[in-house]
């Protein structure tokens, strides 16, 4: 037998083993299906599923079973993702200043969305801004001060992961201020926040409304999980038993800061990843950019995305 004949011969061989390879991971593969993520979302455990052929660094075939959902899901994130990074270059070349606030109780998402959101973009024109309890000298200053050095410059965007509305749920709530100071707050903010889009800032307003069976649900993962118990603080044990005083001051917030140059929009997050796509359409819906892919596919999911002066009326028919 020629040389060259024996590596033909060899070639095949290696061929034949690596098929049989594949054929015994897919017979054995690991299902992922039970993902943490994917059941927080209450997909159905026997979906249909994509198996994912990849080496390990043995060189072993391991087959993963990834369900049609998710994949589709990973899909239309990563499509809206690309349009997020052509928003952010015509923010940059047109010198615009974007403000994206996020709101909400605790275990609503907030802190997922935010991560999908700026996952691909420029962190030099792209930031998060996750303050911590005011410092005794912050205490002493105009309440919007220590924000204010925040908002961007010209060209950036800026993600508040809880913002001035502090002071409109968990300070009064767990009394952390007085009933004065957020009378004061309420009376004041859209004054505020008018200055903020006369000074040319794009200030967009995201609530995330979570329910208590979901929130208790999140919170006992949290307790569990090592990796995220970071999350889960003190003030945040006390959600489920405060549950009624923070929906009154969500109410109280909306009547007060919902306007027509700054509305609120609020994102129904039982389903976080329906919550985080719904979340990136509306800010892609409401920022004008070059390049802009038809609108028609960022329709609203009315039962994910809600107008705040609807959900107002919502809540009170529930106060009647």
């Amino acid at each position: 037998m020629s040389k060259k004949d024996k590596k033909k011969k060899e070639k095949l061989n290696l061929e034949s083993s690596e098929n049989k390879e594949l054929e015994q991971a897919e017979s054995e593969a690991v299902d992922l299906t039970d993902s943490s993520d994917d059941n927080e979302d209450g997909e159905a455990e026997n979906s249909k599923t994509n198996i994912d052929s990849k080496k390990n660094s043995d060189n072993e075939l391991v087959a993963v079973k990834k369900k049609k959902s998710t994949i589709a899901y990973e899909e239309e994130l990563k499509f809206l993702q690309v349009e997020l990074l052509k928003m952010q270059n015509h923010v940059k070349e047109h010198g615009l200043k974007v403000v994206v606030i996020f709101e909400g109780r605790d275990a609503a998402g907030k802190g997922g969305t935010i991560k999908r959101i700026i996952e691909h973009l420029n962190p030099r024109g792209a930031r998060i801004v996750a303050l911590e309890k005011p410092s005794d000298v912050e205490r002493t200053q105009w309440y919007f001060q220590r924000y204010v050095k925040h908002l961007p410059s010209a060209g950036e965007m800026v993600l508040f992961d809880r913002s001035w509305y502090n002071r409109a749920g968990v300070e009064p709530v767990m009394g952390f201020c007085t009933s004065e100071e957020h009378a004061t707050f309420l009376k004041e903010v859209s004054k505020f926040e008018s200055m903020l889009i006369s000074s040319k800032i794009i200030l967009l307003k995201f609530y995330f409304s979570v329910s208590k069976k979901e929130q208790a649900k999140r919170f006992a993962k949290r307790e569990d999980d090592p990796l995220k118990q970071y999350k889960f603080s003190p003030v945040d044990k006390l959600s489920q038993q405060m549950w009624e005083k923070y929906t009154v001051a969500k109410y109280s917030m909306l009547l007060a800061s919902h306007t027509n140059v700054a509305p609120w929009t609020i994102i129904r997050s039982d389903n976080k990843k329906l919550a985080r796509l719904g979340t990136i359409k509306e800010i892609l819906r409401r920022v004008e950019y070059r390049d802009k892919v038809d609108s028609m596919l960022f329709d609203k999911d009315p039962s994910i995305v809600i107008d705040g002066s609807e959900e107002i009326v919502i809540m009170g028919k529930n106060f009647e």
